[in-house]
């Protein structure tokens, strides 16, 4: 349907969560205690790691720039709808829409991609661990997250591209807490049919390429780990990837059931809690499932908290 003799949409109206005032107001508190212990842990790791010589290894530097993706990721979205919880207004410019949507795809596309990259260097660090300090160096960690980051540019370029060209006339509310790829295309006064396909194809290969990579690791992980004789040294290699494996399964089960799925299927209620989980929980839980129950990660916070003493 075109829009002919309509006026064209200039700004969206997000819903949110509820229409309920009385629930606004505990979410708005809710989310914003999490939020802030989401920028703590993550602004925490990344201080430990740039600072802690003992955390200059492969895999936390891979933590630091997933603590880095986290807080990215989840500053696109909440603090927009903490101000529209807080001052009931609901309103996002067309702009903002999209600019919005393009950072969320950036950085969840980069995230999906270095998730990859780790469950990687889990695997050249437990099956071809004589090799791993020459192959995993830090020169080719830094190309790897490049790779990563620069990856998700191009895969947001082109989602945002494709919802671009849709039109917008016959409603302007989204019934979501951010503007995201699925309400947009419930709003489109456009055939969203040959987006979709193009959109389906570039996710599944970004998302299902990074879930396929980690999945193949992880097979070849637990199959090196079988056949360790000691106990001992079976918990302790399972103790290197459990944490990452936990965040994985939760990561990529929600963005695979959410973007590579018919459209039949597609819930507005069931999506918006789905990014509640991975793009509002996820990134706050990430510190503490995989390193602050980390021994090193313990024993620098115990030296970083010692530094501070003395100068005080």
């Amino acid at each position: 349907m075109a829009c002919e003799n309509k006026t064209l949409v200039t700004e969206f109206i997000l819903e949110g969560l509820s229409k309920d005032v009385t629930i606004q107001s505990k979410l708005l508190l809710i989310f914003s205690f999490i939020y802030t212990i989401t920028l703590i842990g993550n602004f925490t790791l990344i201080l430990l790691t740039r600072i802690d010589n003992e955390l200059s290894t492969p895999m936390y530097y891979f933590l630091f720039n997933l603590s880095l993706l986290d807080i990215s990721f989840t500053t696109v979205t909440v603090p927009n709808m903490l101000v529209n919880l807080y001052t009931k207004n609901k309103s996002i410019t067309y702009t903002g829409c999209f600019t919005q949507l393009y950072f969320f795809h950036f950085l969840g596309g980069s995230e999906c991609l270095l998730l990859a990259i780790m469950s990687l260097d889990r695997y050249m660090a437990i099956c071809e661990p004589l090799r791993y300090t020459q192959i995993m160096n830090m020169d080719v960690c830094l190309r790897m997250a490049l790779g990563c980051w620069f990856s998700g540019v191009l895969f947001s370029c082109s989602h945002t591209v494709h919802v671009a060209k849709l039109s917008f006339c016959t409603s302007n509310v989204i019934n979501h807490f951010f503007c995201d790829i699925p309400p947009l295309y419930q709003l489109s006064a456009t055939d969203t049919r040959s987006s979709t396909l193009e959109i389906f194809i570039v996710g599944g290969f970004v998302a299902g390429g990074s879930f396929l990579l980690t999945l193949v690791s992880y097979v070849l992980i637990i199959s090196s780990i079988l056949k360790i004789n000691s106990a001992k040294g079976k918990s302790k290699a399972f103790s290197t990837c459990a944490s990452h494996l936990m965040v994985v399964s939760i990561f990529f089960g929600t963005i695979l059931f959410m973007y590579l799925r018919p459209p039949s299927a597609y819930s507005q209620e069931n999506d918006k809690l789905f990014c509640v989980f991975y793009n509002i929980f996820t990134p706050m839980l990430n510190p503490v499932i995989y390193s602050f129950r980390n021994k090193d990660v313990k024993r620098a916070m115990v030296r970083l908290s010692k530094k501070m003493s003395s100068y005080s």
